[in-house]
């Protein structure tokens, strides 16, 4: 049986603006940065207990490949019991964020990286 979600492929075409992206406004840590199949491949996570990491990989090169793999950006949500200043310095920072919404899951908002991925937030 699944235990829990270990990687989520994001396909990037550039690392550093997804790294900067990443680290400086979510305070993920690089914790792997390596060359795989001559691609570049960057493992992050957002703290040391966390089981899921984030893998940018580069989405030129995976297209180029033709593995049938499809390059889209997954649907990511996180969630945090910091809700309300997480949106604020998401905004404050300029990151591209939208309005906050009450759905059926709760308080929800979403925001976009440097090439208009989008990802949600859930208020725990």
């Amino acid at each position: 049986m699944l235990n829990h979600v270990a990687e989520i492929m994001i396909y990037v075409y550039d690392h550093n603006k997804a790294i900067q992206f990443w680290t400086e406004h979510l305070n993920f840590t690089v914790v792997e940065d390596t060359e795989e199949m001559e691609m570049r491949v960057v493992k992050l996570q957002p703290n040391t207990q966390a089981q899921t990491l984030i893998v940018l990989q580069d989405k030129a090169k995976v297209d180029a490949m033709d593995m049938g793999v499809s390059t889209t950006t997954p649907s990511l949500i996180f969630s945090t019991n910091d809700f309300d200043h997480l949106y604020q310095s998401l905004t404050e920072q300029g990151v591209n964020v939208g309005e906050i919404m009450t759905l059926p899951m709760g308080r929800v908002f979403n925001f976009s990286d440097y090439e208009d991925n989008y990802f949600a937030v859930k208020d725990n």
